[in-house]
């Protein structure tokens, strides 16, 4: 099973720090955002990633190569200009191929395991489904949520609702509609496709994080550093 790691936002709320920073190369911990993700994609037994770029994306290929010091073998997928999720997802399907795949938010801190996900992507068309999408409770900055889960599938609405985490597993036929290039939001898509019952997920009750400003990202590298 191939990855991809989302990792073209420009970072607006984490400026000034992204200025001259990509927001995946922010350290926390002692590494690059970025890089727990590869590791831990590496140790699931994950090692083909796709990683998308726009601001400052050339600054990730510097740092990051393609990807043999981690294990991993990375292609890069190059937007000018970020296309949103699905756009960016869609841009970069002729490097993920034919199969299922994963796809996970580059500015997430989290604890999910990975290996997990391989199992449910081999059988994901066999179900019937375009997306599995792993949900957490919802952190103080987001209390309404996105999804519900109900009985193994996402809805869009329903009493619980809860936050879907940056890590999903997706048919690419989900994206066939996105012509190459455009910019398009993930949402709407997901929204159809749980119409048609057509979206897994489930909750993860570990430790998950949105690095999405500089106070974040601070509480990240104390809680890694164990402080």
């Amino acid at each position: 099973m191939k990855a991809m790691i989302l990792a073209a936002g420009r970072g607006e709320r984490m400026r000034p720090l992204t200025d001259e920073t990509p927001k995946p190369l922010l350290i926390a911990g002692g590494k690059p955002l970025i890089v727990w993700h590869i590791e831990a994609l590496v140790r699931s037994g994950i090692r083909e990633l796709v990683i998308n770029h726009a601001h400052l994306g050339q600054r990730l290929e510097d740092v990051l190569g393609d990807g043999s010091r981690f294990g991993a073998r990375i292609a890069w997928s190059p937007e000018g200009e970020a296309l949103e999720t699905a756009g960016g997802i869609a841009n970069a399907l002729p490097l993920l191929g034919g199969e299922p795949f994963l796809v996970v938010n580059s500015d997430i801190a989290c604890d999910y395991d990975f290996a997990r996900l391989p199992p449910l992507a081999a059988a994901l068309r066999s179900s019937g489904l375009r997306a599995h999408l792993v949900l957490v409770a919802n952190p103080p900055h987001h209390p309404k949520g996105d999804f519900a889960l109900r009985n193994g599938k996402v809805c869009a609405e329903g009493e619980l609702m809860l936050t879907f985490s940056g890590i999903g597993l997706y048919d690419p036929a989900l994206f066939a509609g996105i012509t190459r290039g455009a910019k398009a939001p993930l949402a709407p898509l997901l929204r159809t496709a749980m119409e048609d019952g057509a979206v897994s997920g489930e909750l993860h009750g570990g430790r998950w994080m949105d690095v999405g400003t500089p106070a974040r990202l601070a509480e990240l590298d104390r809680l890694l550093a164990g402080l």
